[in-house]
């Protein structure tokens, strides 16, 4: 291979290769000392009653193990440790003393955080408790498919400055996993100048501008994950839609500085796409919104009696407070709709109920 091909070569690449390396590489977004709440706002960063909520769960599944002589909570892609410093903070103190708490992480451990937080870049093994995993399967990077204009499914191909352009064909286990997961929707989109034109400049077939996310890395992620609990639930939590309701023009998107933009894999953007949650899902998994889980955990967004604000008026504001917070973390349209995967392990169900 001559020396120009070979530069040709590593300067188009699939979306998983590129993001990979524009996330997690040496100098990739989540390596930024800022981190991921210096770009965009969680669950997590929205209010403390999001880790009180998952303290709650904790609770529920230490229960459901018959309390332990050892609990842990794992907290899979940890950020800087607000989650896993969270829900610490909010067990109550016999709770709290046989509880190892583990941050998963491949930034380093940033400074200050409570020492009785465990940090490493893969979750442990064999361990009894809660793993959450908070927008974490949002980020693992995967492969992007568009239907040319004879019908074939193409891998898409991009450069470091977001340019695109469509590849080979999809073929192997990743046409299998579209095929049952993501098939091609019964009627053509319109043309959308994908392909040869506009922003996805380059040469090859033209696309339709329909398109799907290959969702297998993210199926075998989340299997490692959840398999690294003995017993225990396993939950994953993100931006979701299922098999019935695929978006058919795909999700992948950019944020940069709290603002969505379209996607660019130079370390300098987050790259998002939302989860098939449902082809993660293993036997016995329950999904639900955000919206009803928290409803299950007791965050509710129920305003405050109105004679409270006579009687205790600071605690009337207080509860007012609370209550707008609750109800951002469940709102339609917003944190409310987010998917939550709840996949127990060695448990006959999902302890949610309290």
């Amino acid at each position: 291979m001559d020396r120009e091909a070979a530069h040709g070569r590593r300067e188009w690449r699939g979306w998983r290769e590129a993001a990979q390396e524009a996330l997690y590489g040496p100098e990739g977004f989540y390596r930024r000392p800022e981190g991921p709440a210096g770009h965009f706002r969680t669950s997590v960063h929205a209010s403390p009653l999001y880790a009180a909520a998952v303290a709650r769960l904790l609770a529920r599944v230490d229960a459901a193990l018959d309390r332990p002589a050892e609990l842990t909570f794992v907290d899979m892609a940890a950020g800087r440790g607000e989650l896993a410093a969270g829900v610490l903070a909010a067990l109550p103190g016999a709770l709290a003393a046989r509880t190892r708490v583990h941050a998963v992480e491949l930034a380093g451990r940033p400074a200050g955080l409570d020492p009785r937080i465990a940090w490493s870049a893969e979750p442990p093994a064999g361990v009894t408790g809660l793993l959450f995993a908070n927008e974490w399967l949002d980020n693992v990077p995967v492969d992007v498919a568009e239907t040319d204009t004879a019908g074939v499914r193409r891998r898409v191909l991009v450069r470091r400055d977001g340019t695109e352009r469509l590849g080979e064909p999809v073929t192997g286990a990743e046409a299998d996993w579209l095929e049952r997961w993501w098939p091609s929707p019964p009627e053509p989109a319109p043309h959308t100048g994908t392909g040869d034109t506009g922003p996805h400049a380059g040469t090859g077939p033209a696309g339709t501008g329909l398109r799907a996310e290959i969702g297998l890395p993210r199926d075998l992620a989340w299997a490692s994950a959840a398999g690294s609990l003995a017993r225990g639930l396993a939950v994953a939590v993100d931006y979701a839609h299922t098999r019935e309701a695929r978006p058919p023009f795909g999700t992948l998107t950019g944020f940069r500085e709290g603002r969505q933009t379209r996607p660019v894999p130079d370390g300098r953007h987050d790259l998002t796409a939302h989860v098939a949650l449902d082809a993660c899902a293993g036997p016995g998994a329950l999904l639900l919104s955000q919206r009803e889980a928290l409803g299950a955990l007791g965050v509710t967004g129920a305003r405050p009696p109105l004679a409270l604000a006579t009687t205790d008026p600071a605690a009337y504001v207080r509860a007012l407070a609370s209550a707008g917070e609750a109800a951002e973390l469940t709102a339609r349209d917003g944190l409310g709709d987010f998917g939550w995967l709840l996949q127990p392990v060695g448990l006959a169900d999902v302890p949610l109920a309290g």
